[in-house]
C-alpha cells in the first residue's frame, strides 16, 4: 500500500493501470487538440481555468509551467480567474474557458448552453470536441491529484 502523510493513498502510485490508462487517454487528447489546430497556450489555459475550479494545487502548478514555457505571459495568467472581466483574450480563448468551465459544471445546464452560444462562430466542431476533451483530461488528473494530495515542492523543476 502507498500511503503519504494524512493518511492519504496516491493513486497513481497505488493503482498504476488505471493511472497509466488516465496518461494515454491525455496523450490521445493532446494529439486530437493537435490535430484540430488548438495551440499549447490555448490547451494549457483550459488545463489552469478548469485546475482553478477544482482547487487542484498540483495541476495549477504543472500546468503554470507549461503554459510559460508555451510563451503564455504573467499577466494573462494572473487575471485568468476574471478572464471575463478583460480584454486580454481572444474570442475563441474565451470560447474554449466558456466551455471548459461548462465541462467542469455539467449539471448546469444554462451554463452549458451559453458555453456553445459563444463557441459556435469561433470555434469548429473539432476544436470545441478537442477543448472539451482537454477540460474532461484535466478534471480527471485534478481529482486523482487532490484525493492523493499530490505535494506542489519548491524544488520541483
Amino acid at each position: 500500500m502507498t500511503v503519504r502523510a494524512g493518511g492519504r493513498v496516491f493513486l497513481d502510485k497505488q493503482s498504476p493501470g488505471p493511472y497509466r490508462a488516465l496518461t494515454e487517454t491525455a496523450r490521445q487528447v493532446r494529439a486530437t487538440a493537435d490535430g484540430a489546430g488548438l495551440d499549447r497556450v490555448l490547451v494549457e489555459l483550459v488545463n489552469l481555468r478548469v485546475s482553478q475550479l477544482n482547487g487542484c494545487a498540483y495541476c495549477l502548478d504543472v500546468h503554470t509551467r507549461a503554459a510559460l514555457r508555451a510563451g503564455e505571459t504573467t499577466r494573462r495568467l494572473g487575471v485568468l480567474p476574471a478572464w471575463r472581466d478583460t480584454e486580454l483574450f481572444t474570442a475563441r480563448e474565451r470560447a474554449a474557458l466558456a466551455l471548459a468551465e461548462a465541462t467542469t459544471a455539467p449539471a448546469d445546464g444554462a451554463l452549458q448552453d451559453s458555453a456553445y452560444a459563444a463557441a459556435r462562430p469561433v470555434l469548429t466542431d473539432d476544436e470545441i470536441s478537442a477543448v472539451i476533451w482537454v477540460a474532461i483530461a484535466i478534471n480527471a488528473f485534478n481529482r486523482v491529484s487532490i484525493m492523493s494530495k499530490h505535494p506542489v515542492r519548491e524544488n520541483t523543476p
